[in-house]
């Protein structure tokens, strides 16, 4: 019998989804080859076909450059988180030994309550204008859940027979975790991934728009829209082009997580019913 009613991203053609994350996510890697002054980190000073922004730069030539740091932040972010406490959960869902667990998860614990944003605009107002502080920070308020997440979907494998099996064949620690109890864990990884890289570009984006993040005259999307924002009646593109990008890359990073979610139901729903 056919539902009546099924997610969004079950429901949204594959392509569309795939879409919206590709052509953003695409801007972000090839613009600046395409920006003959991307070397310098400054727009083309050539015919403005979007018009100019608030300080006279080519807003076409800023959309290609500042993908790099509204994403990149957000992409590299989750994939440290996920190495960070990935490993952790790893090690906490296979050890024999109660207490690792409790020394490995309770400390993560602490972090949990802490507001992301307020964390990460203090770390970004310490290290102003630093990429590579806000990555780090967006990573460590990420790692609780993280950890929290691998481990739960690691636990049944972990102590299963199929690795105390692994185990009595001398199989080393990392073949069982990656080889074994890693596939196991991937349905769910990646459907996470979704919504973490999505929340990611929400915490960049608001710390950079907030002002406490990057240089006000960085060519990064969410700055655009943030300096920008005051003209927006006298120069939409300003603000809309970049604020596109970043609703369309996240909307479609939903979406697919969506779809991943309802097959990994539906395959899970497969199993049980034989």
């Amino acid at each position: 019998m056919r539902r009546p009613w099924r997610s969004v991203g079950a429901r949204t053609p594959l392509v569309v989804s795939a879409a919206l994350v590709l052509v953003p996510l695409l801007v972000a890697i090839f613009g600046p080859l395409v920006s003959l002054d991307a070397r310098r980190g400054l727009p083309y000073e050539g015919g403005a076909r979007l018009g100019t922004d608030g300080l006279g730069r080519d807003v076409l030539q800023l959309l290609l450059v500042g993908g790099r740091t509204a994403l990149g932040m957000a992409v590299g972010a989750v994939a440290i988180a996920y190495l960070i406490g990935g490993l952790i959960g790893l090690v906490a869902a296979s050890t024999r030994h109660r207490w690792v667990d409790e020394v490995l998860i309770r400390p993560l614990d602490v972090l949990l309550p802490l507001p992301s944003l307020l964390v990460i605009s203090v770390v970004a107002v310490g290290w102003r204008a630093s990429p590579l502080a806000i990555t780090l920070a967006v990573a460590m308020v990420n790692v609780p859940t993280v950890a929290r997440l691998v481990r739960a979907a690691a636990l049944d494998a972990a102590s299963g027979p199929v690795v105390e099996a692994l185990r009595m064949q001398r199989e080393s620690w990392v073949g069982i975790q990656l080889g074994y109890v890693g596939r196991s864990v991937l349905g769910p990884v990646a459907a996470d991934v979704g919504t973490r890289i999505t929340l990611a570009v929400f915490l960049v984006a608001s710390v950079n728009f907030l002002g406490l993040g990057l240089s006000p005259t960085a060519p990064d999307w969410a700055v655009s829209v943030s300096r920008n924002r005051e003209g927006v009646l006298l120069q939409p593109w300003a603000v809309i082009a970049p604020a596109l990008m970043l609703v369309a890359f996240t909307l479609g990073f939903n979406l697919l997580a969506d779809r991943l979610v309802h097959r990994s139901r539906r395959l899970a729903r497969a199993e049980v019913n034989g």
